[in-house]
């Protein structure tokens, strides 16, 4: 999503085919053969509602928190949780709509998901895909349209100084309703390095038979680890159009990009900015766009397959503090009770064998002086029927009362993973924090693999 392309630099295939029509399918499609899936969300909510909070963080305004102006690409609509931007249809999809009001100025919106750890194991292949129509708008009345389907790097959330170095994955990016389909990636350092920032390393190519904005097409990325060197690819449609490897990137971008905990995704419909300005060769939107097309979702899912190993775990930081707005990797833990650490079908290590009495401890947790909404723990439970528990936060001794706490049963499985968040008292400053837990029986009740705080 962050772009300054120049319009002699991008080269946009023209030529459409209508040999057939897609339509919106009414369930998710079957796990492709060799994969496991990771996450979904097939958006089949009732006509009206707001995607699954406990999915989906909805972006708002013109900037996070502290981070750069119009998101930093220019783009001039201001987000909202308005469900006249943003809501799912009953018929299986999640609408991103751009409305212009009558004095002009556009709104939209933008979506993050909770979880920060999307990455393959060592050795294993992720694959992120989603099912999507375009704004089905073209032409002049499309001007400054800038649908995107995408992923950033986990130590971007609560930071925003950070980029590209912590990685951007654009897997599907469109703009001013032109027929093609962009992939590209952020890496390195801005302006130039390995990424030829800030265009990055991206290709495009038509969307195959229907047009992008005429058709749903699943559009794709793949972060291979199991090939050296490693590689991603680009995919519309199971058609490949965009690769870039290890070596291309090198050290020690390439690392900088892959050794933190993962990426969540992101979709949003922006209106103007660097890319679709470029692009046009003018400023975007114009008085001939028209507003109120939506982009269409109809899924998002994330597989993996392969993978013998294990990340090495998180070493808990030497010296200086955790940032308690980035992921805490439960197994990064300073001190602990008698707990163990053991491989997460997400990729890396979860801790695990918790149950009453025990605790995780996190030293020099940094909260700043901005407030904390809530925490958020990625947890899972195989416990039986009738075993429950606690799941506490408490502030530089265990003793203390907990600033905020959730309860939790089972969830399925030990590897049944879920975000469940617990709303927390005012905090701010450097403090120690304690996970603790709590329960009426003596069996273990929990697995945990990170934790984070929210504004």
């Amino acid at each position: 999503m962050r772009r300054t392309i120049l319009a002699t630099s991008v080269a946009v295939t023209l030529t459409v085919s209508a040999a057939f029509t897609a339509t919106a399918q009414a369930s998710l499609p079957p796990t492709p053969s060799g994969w496991t899936q990771v996450w979904v969300d097939d958006f089949t909510g009732a006509a009206g509602t707001l995607p699954s909070s406990a999915n989906w963080i909805i972006d708002t305004g013109t900037s996070y928190p502290g981070g750069p102006g119009q998101w930093g690409t220019g783009e001039i609509q201001s987000y909202t949780s308005s469900t006249s931007n943003i809501a799912q249809d009953g018929s299986g999809n999640l609408r991103i709509t751009p409305i212009r009001s009558s004095s002009g100025q556009w709104t939209s919106a933008r979506i993050e998901t909770q979880r920060t750890n999307f990455k393959p194991a060592a050795g294993g292949v992720l694959r992120i895909e989603g099912r999507i129509q375009m704004p089905n708008v073209t032409g002049a009345a499309a001007s400054g349209y800038w649908p995107a389907f995408w992923a950033l790097g986990q130590p971007y959330r609560g930071n925003y100084q950070n980029w590209p170095g912590v990685g951007e994955f654009d897997i599907m990016e469109n703009v001013n309703g032109i027929n093609s389909v962009w992939g590209v990636l952020h890496c390195g350092v801005n302006p130039g390095g390995p990424c030829n920032e800030t265009q990055g390393l991206g290709a495009s190519r038509a969307c195959p038979g229907s047009s992008c904005q005429s058709a749903f097409h699943t559009y794709a990325l793949e972060w291979d680890r199991s090939v050296s060197p490693n590689q991603l690819r680009w995919y519309v449609d199971g058609q490949q159009f965009h690769s870039v490897t290890q070596s291309q990137v090198g050290e020690p971008h390439w690392t900088t990009m892959t050794g933190h905990s993962g990426y969540f995704l992101l979709l949003n419909v922006a209106m103007g900015g660097a890319f679709p300005n470029g692009v046009a060769g003018s400023a975007t939107p114009t008085s001939a766009t028209v507003p109120g097309r939506p982009m269409l979702v109809d899924y998002v899912a994330v597989y993996s397959k392969g993978g013998g190993g294990t990340d090495p775990a998180t070493p808990p930081p030497t010296g200086g503090t955790r940032d308690a707005f980035s992921t805490i990797e439960a197994e990064s833990y300073d001190a602990a009770s008698a707990v163990i650490k053991e491989a997460s079908s997400e990729g890396g290590q979860n801790v695990g064998a918790i149950g009453n009495g025990d605790w995780l401890q996190f030293n020099n947790v940094n909260f700043g002086t901005g407030g904390v909404r809530d925490f958020l723990a990625r947890v899972a439970s195989g416990a039986a029927g009738g075993v429950s528990g606690l799941v506490e936060v408490r502030l530089d001794s265990r003793s203390n009362a907990p600033i905020g706490s959730f309860s939790l049963a089972s969830t399925g499985g030990w590897q049944s993973w879920r975000s469940v968040p617990g709303n927390v008292t005012g905090v701010s400053g450097t403090h120690t924090v304690y996970l603790t837990f709590i329960s009426g029986q003596g069996a273990d009740f929990v697995n945990v693999n990170w934790i984070q705080f929210r504004r």
